[in-house]
């Protein structure tokens, strides 16, 4: 278990036309000019956007991987603590985020691949 920083930045090359650019302390995440994360490097969590039901499930499931980063009237964003997560399971994550904010064309575009389909064991 654990992800580090370097695996996440990784695992945005295998989703279509993600920048990522520099705002101080963070990393924020955008396709498409719209985000939907941010990488804090120095407490090695994520932010991700997600459905507020989700947000909700995920924080009271397990509180020492996930907590509340903010709400608006659509979504809800949580924050991931990478020392605690499993790849696959943030690679997934990951990919709902970006499949809510990329066009609709995109995503229909683009081929979802699950994360131990990307990196098998040895």
């Amino acid at each position: 278990m654990a992800v580090s920083v370097d695996d996440f930045l990784k695992m945005l090359d295998h989703l279509p036309e993600v920048k990522q650019s520099f705002g101080g302390d963070w990393v924020a995440l955008k396709v498409r000019g719209k985000g939907f994360g941010y990488v804090w490097e120095r407490t090695q969590t994520v932010g991700l956007k997600s459905t507020i039901e989700e947000q909700a499930a995920l924080v009271a499931e397990r509180p020492d991987v996930f907590e509340v980063q903010f709400t608006t009237e659509s979504t809800g964003w949580v924050v991931v603590h990478l020392d605690r997560i499993e790849a696959d399971e943030l690679f997934e994550l990951v990919t709902e985020a970006w499949c809510m904010t990329a066009p609709k064309s995109l995503v229909d575009s683009h081929e979802i691949v699950l994360w131990p389909e990307l990196y098998p064991s040895s």
